[in-house]
């Protein structure tokens, strides 16, 4: 077989209930010229994935299924990076789905760009009721700070941008994906790039449509990684990409500080007071603006909370984060293995 101009990488763990939809959206795509290999690192699943996986893979001559004993998502990407025999690498996601034609338009960004990592807007679709209320409140500046990755219809530069396209000489010359990341690995090899002079660019006709999760509980926890793995990113770099990253940080730790100040100081029960009510204000009046189209009066009780979730998991993430990596000073393995016993 003729090695392919493009491989395809997806790290996957436990991904049973989307594996299918979502390899099957890699497998349909159209045809590019080269052709394209499909590497998925599986990370030691034990909910059935795997098996689906050597299924499908045993019709497909360029689908290749290979370990990742680490189980973190930066371990398997660069597994399969060094596996790559393409000379584009394209970065997609078991929790996605893809149109017909977004290898070809990664491709077509990435040579008429010429940026060093191209991708798509980061568009969120739910099918039950929370998940779309979730979705909805995901391209929303309130609960993203105003990203550039969640704008559907922006093209241009980004300071990072939603799973990813390059050349494979570009991620060599990078040294790959930072395997201390449990999280956020995406955000800072993004942040490396640009900070050596290369450009991460968003294109809407790379199109995709991304799961989130389903309940506010997982949503909180996943915004608590997010924000938690965020703090060793910015220690590693000592400096933040956005100021929006430092945002609900502070706003936690504000409510928390003027909470213990409250029990003693009147002045800091009246700044409290202050606080929640402006919070609630512009929580109440984002989640009107987010559902403003008559179609989406429906999710409007359930906003509030959504966003709420996403800054206040965020928020309380990164303190955690500042308190383990700064003051503590624990390493990512030993953090990494506290999580997942």
């Amino acid at each position: 077989m003729a090695i392919p101009k493009i491989t395809i990488i997806v790290p996957c763990r436990n991904e049973k209930s989307h594996i299918d939809e979502a390899v099957s959206s890699i497998l349909s795509q159209e045809s590019v010229t080269g052709g394209f290999e499909i590497i998925i690192a599986d990370g030691g699943s034990d909910d059935g994935t795997r098996e689906i996986l050597d299924r499908m893979s045993a019709g497909e001559s360029h689908l290749r299924i290979i370990d990742n004993p680490e189980h973190i998502v930066s371990t398997g990407l660069n597994a399969a990076i060094r596996a790559a025999q393409g000379d584009i690498i394209i970065r997609m996601d078991a929790h996605t789905k893809f149109s017909r034609d977004y290898v070809k338009q990664c491709v077509y960004t990435l040579q008429t760009t010429g940026s060093d990592n191209v991708g798509g807007p980061w568009l969120a679709v739910g099918r039950t009721y929370l998940q779309k209320v979730i979705a909805l409140a995901f391209q929303s500046p309130f609960s993203t700070g105003g990203a550039g990755s969640h704008r559907a219809n922006y093209e241009g530069p980004v300071d990072t941008v939603y799973l990813g396209c390059w050349c494979k000489g570009t991620l060599m010359r990078l040294g790959l994906f930072d395997e201390e990341l449990v999280r956020n690995q995406d955000d800072e090899l993004n942040l490396r790039l640009i900070r050596s002079g290369g450009t991460v660019w968003q294109s809407p006709s790379i199109r995709s449509w991304y799961y989130p999760r389903a309940s506010l509980v997982a949503l909180f926890k996943q915004y608590i990684q997010y924000g938690y793995w965020k703090v060793l990113v910015i220690q590693k770099h000592r400096l933040p990409a956005s100021i929006r990253h430092l945002v609900p940080g502070g706003f936690v730790f504000l409510l928390l500080t003027l909470s213990l100040l409250a029990l003693g100081l009147s002045s800091a029960r009246l700044a409290l007071t202050l606080l929640l009510v402006i919070y609630f204000v512009a929580n109440l009046g984002a989640s009107l603006i987010t559902c403003r189209l008559p179609k989406n009066w429906k999710y409007l009780t359930a906003m509030p909370f959504v966003f709420a979730a996403y800054h206040f998991g965020y928020g309380w993430g990164f303190l955690r984060g500042i308190f383990d990596f700064l003051v503590l000073k624990k390493g990512s393995r030993k953090v990494y293995s506290e999580l997942t016993r």
